[in-house]
């Protein structure tokens, strides 16, 4: 019975802690998530003021605005310390740590095949089309141009 009342405690307490989970782990991921909280929470709290801004005076919109993003900003915080998201943010690293991520030569041929890939594809689509037009203009499917 004990457990489960610590199991119900645990999310809040989880909330107003200040410790950080694993801090050695998984630094990169962990910041990059958390920078890009931060962008979304703030971008909400832009759209917010303006939306705010024909309906309450001026020191209300700031007031609300600012409290959004202060809040936004200690949950993205405790977010990325959270045990199974951190986890899996540990886990996020490791994994892109072990990539074998290409060379500049590499990465330029590998471009080069796929623009060339592209613009052919859609030269051949183009001439297609043309033809078919063509041929349906022919066997008078299609009006002319002009009418």
């Amino acid at each position: 019975m004990a457990k489960e009342g610590n199991t119900a405690l645990s999310p809040w307490r989880e909330l107003f802690s200040l410790g950080v989970y694993k801090r050695s782990q998984g630094r990169l991921a962990r910041q990059l998530t958390y920078a890009a909280i931060v962008v979304l929470v703030a971008f909400g709290c832009w759209s917010l003021h303006n939306y705010l801004a024909s309906r309450v005076d001026t020191g209300t919109r700031y007031g609300v605005s600012l409290g959004v993003l202060l809040v936004g900003i200690w949950l993205g915080y405790r977010l990325v310390n959270v045990p199974h998201f951190a986890d899996f943010l540990i886990a996020v690293e490791a994994e892109m740590n072990k990539v074998s991520w290409p060379t500049r030569t590499e990465l330029f041929r590998s471009v080069v095949v796929v623009l060339v890939a592209i613009i052919g594809l859609a030269v051949v689509l183009y001439l297609y089309d043309v033809l078919w037009q063509l041929l349906l203009r022919w066997l008078g499917v299609l009006g002319r141009k002009g009418d």
